[in-house]
């Protein structure tokens, strides 16, 4: 699936993933390929990403292993539809 993650700033990433765990008002959630429709709102936590391949152009982020790297993230926003996730944060 593809995902995008925008900040005010800046376009943070863009590229082909395998799951995203975001750190929803509920409590956190992880989306996979092939996720029925969603619109959420983010609070304050981790997002983490698992990248299909490894990637260098991730440098906002801390990396955990050779494909899994997280973001901290103040609040956001979360819409997938068609495998392609957009993620607003700030």
């Amino acid at each position: 699936m593809i995902l995008e993650i925008v900040s005010p700033e800046a376009k943070l990433f863009s590229g082909e993933i395998t799951s995203i765990t975001l750190p929803g008002v509920d409590g956190s959630f992880q989306i996979l390929n092939n996720h029925a429709p969603i619109v959420s709102i983010l609070e304050k936590g981790v997002l983490k990403i698992v990248t299909s391949s490894t990637n260098e152009n991730l440098t906002k982020f801390n990396k955990v292993d050779g494909q899994t790297y997280t973001l901290n993230i103040n609040s956001g926003t979360i819409e997938m539809k068609d495998n392609k996730v957009i993620v607003l944060v700030d």
